[in-house]
Order: C-alpha cells, then sequence, then structure tokens
C-alpha cells in the first residue's frame, strides 16, 4: 500500500513537514491495525521546494523534468494523498497550487486525500475550506471530512493531537476499504415469523 506526502514549507524544517510527518505516523498506525493484511505502508515524501525549479520550467515548457516526474508519478500511483501546505495571503501557497497544476488532471479521480495547513495565526483556519478542500474537490479526488489546521500556538496545545489521529484514521479507513461505521451484520435465527405470516395475523376477522 502506498502513501505519498507532498509538503509545501519552504523552511527546513518546516511548521508543514511537521505536521505532515505527524498525520503520516496516524495514517500508518491505524492502518497496520487495521487487520486487513497490510503490516507496511510505503511512504513517499514529495518536498515542493526541492522541485520548485522544475515547477516552473514545466509550467513554462509543458515537459517535467526528471525529479518532478518521478514526483507526479508516485502521486498517481498513490493509494492515499496527504497534502500540507503553509497559509500565504488567505490561502495556499503558491508552489502547492504549481504543483497540482501541472499534475495529470486525472491522476487523482477517486483517491483519498488528507488536507492539511500551517499558519502563524487561527485566523486563517478557514483556508481548509474555501480554497484547499473545493481544489481537490476540482480534482475529482475524496476528500476525508476532517482536516487539520496548525497555528503557532497549537503545537503542544491540546486538541491538535486528536485531530490529527481522526483525520489519519479517516485516510486510514478509505485507504483500506473499510466503512467509517459500518454497522454490525444482523444474524437471522429460525424462529424468524415469514412476513406473509405476520400480515395474516393483522387481518380483521
Amino acid at each position: 500500500m502506498k502513501l505519498v506526502v507532498v509538503s509545501a514549507g519552504l523552511s527546513a524544517p518546516s511548521s508543514s513537514r511537521i505536521l505532515a510527518d505527524r498525520l503520516t505516523q496516524a495514517v500508518t498506525s491505524q492502518v497496520a491495525g487495521a487487520d486487513v493484511g497490510v503490516d507496511v505502508v510505503d511512504v513517499t515524501v514529495v518536498e515542493l521546494r526541492d522541485l520548485a525549479v522544475e515547477i516552473a520550467h514545466n509550467l513554462v515548457t509543458g515537459f517535467p523534468g526528471p525529479a518532478l516526474r518521478e514526483a507526479l508519478d508516485a502521486v498517481a500511483g498513490a493509494d492515499g494523498l496527504i497534502a500540507v501546505s503553509p497559509v500565504f495571503s488567505a490561502s495556499y501557497s503558491g508552489l502547492f497550487k504549481s504543483f497540482f497544476d501541472v499534475l495529470d488532471k486525472d491522476a487523482l479521480t477517486g483517491k483519498p486525500v488528507l488536507v492539511g495547513a500551517t499558519g502563524g495565526t487561527p485566523r486563517h483556519s478557514l483556508v481548509l475550506e474555501h480554497a484547499m478542500r473545493p481544489l481537490f474537490a476540482y480534482l475529482r479526488a475524496v476528500v476525508v471530512p476532517t482536516a487539520v489546521y496548525a497555528a503557532s500556538q497549537d503545537w503542544g496545545a491540546e486538541g491538535l493531537e486528536q485531530r490529527v489521529e481522526r483525520a489519519g484514521g479517516e485516510l486510514a479507513r478509505l485507504m483500506t476499504g473499510l466503512a467509517a461505521a459500518r454497522p454490525a451484520p444482523v444474524e437471522w435465527g429460525d424462529d424468524v415469523i415469514p412476513f406473509e405470516r405476520q400480515l395474516a395475523a393483522l387481518r380483521v376477522e
């Protein structure tokens, strides 16, 4: 099972990469514990800052360089995707958007995606809903219900780890094909009364 992680952080290390790593750990641990015969998840991390020049060249020429081509193929072949961007001007970064601009338009169709973002203030948390979720919906991906935003004060604070675990579980269930809340099967006994007999008992003589 293949999981690809796209981080658009610009520094090394970046808060976006730290959040991406936490989400990755949540997904891999819950896939391993899902009892579906998957013990190891093959994780590939794509650092967009290392591909910035090739992405720019691809936008101009229409042809990806070798490193970018490898990253695009990894995303297309993944069973699940984690995508994390820093917030710039109340939206995802231009580098983040440019990477998905050069991705094949059908590469994410039906693919489970977990989105995350980082920023300096909680006021930017809606970027997940007004920018990132619509982007991946347009690309026909299946975005998990829980998106994770981490502001500067969230690191080490209560709540972030719970959101990370919840989102990771949602992506893990989609990747392994498990329903989020599958009801237990009903076991019928030998004493079940056929429906026609129940109707007959209701007739007025």
